[in-house]
């Protein structure tokens, strides 16, 4: 198993969602999330004082599936979330080694 770990512009996660969905992912986690890469920031004004933005707003979404359908759920992210635009985001690829539902105690792909 894999997490699939995706860093998007807010406005994109529904359709990131949507995306997920139509591979068969069943649950995924969302986190509000603040950061930068190469936009490095940018310059705002408010009340005639200019300051700069260092952090900008993201999504990191998350999702747990099997090896076999990683390369599905990453390009579905990658048509979801782009813009062409710099800030688009970054997708990561990590190894689970493994799952507990704690309800149930099922673990590893019948617990995901």
């Amino acid at each position: 198993m894999k997490q699939i770990t995706a860093i998007i512009k807010p406005f994109k996660l529904e359709e990131v969602r949507e995306a997920l969905a139509e591979c068969g992912v069943t649950g995924l986690t969302v986190t509000e999330v603040k950061g930068f890469g190469r936009q490095k920031g940018h310059t705002e004004l408010y009340r005639g004082a200019e300051y700069v933005v260092d952090f900008l707003p993201k999504v990191k979404v998350e999702v747990v599936v099997k090896t076999s359908d990683v390369d599905r759920c990453v390009d579905a992210i990658i048509k979801a979330a782009h813009t062409g635009k710099i800030g688009d985001g970054k997708i990561f690829i990590t190894a689970v080694e493994r799952v507990v539902r704690i309800r149930t105690g099922e673990e590893d792909e019948s617990a995901v």
